[in-house]
């Protein structure tokens, strides 16, 4: 089963991650590198992203097979999608155990969510 990690970040986590020394930020980024090491060798990974700024965001709309592009980020939120990882796990509770391996579980910012094939939308 595949399964996406999603890594949400907020104004009071950055401001955290900010106060950490740089040469204490390292631990947090030792812990992703250890966690990406693991999961390729279990041949669980899939991909991963880190994702850029919400202010380099793009909205893309198609309109009459024209794009429409306009800056972001949108959402009425001070959440943020930050990065992702995308797992083949045999069952939700490895994709969970893996994901509170992930420094920012800790301050309840990982969401664990199976993915959908196409044709599970379409009805039998």
């Amino acid at each position: 089963m595949k399964f996406v990690i999603l890594i949400w970040s907020n104004p009071a986590s950055r401001a955290l991650w900010e106060k950490i020394p740089p040469e204490d930020r390292v631990v947090g980024l030792r812990a992703y590198a250890t966690l990406n090491d693991d999961l390729e060798a279990s041949g669980e990974l899939v991909a991963n992203a880190a994702l850029g700024e919400p202010s380099a965001a793009r909205r893309v709309t198609a309109r009459d097979g024209q794009a429409i592009v306009s800056d972001g980020p949108y959402p009425e939120t001070k959440e943020f999608l930050a990065g992702i990882y995308l797992l083949e796990c045999e069952s939700m509770e490895r994709a969970v155990e893996i994901a509170a391996r992930i420094p920012e579980a800790g301050l309840g910012l990982v969401e664990v969510r199976p993915t959908r094939t196409l044709d599970s939308f379409v009805a039998p």
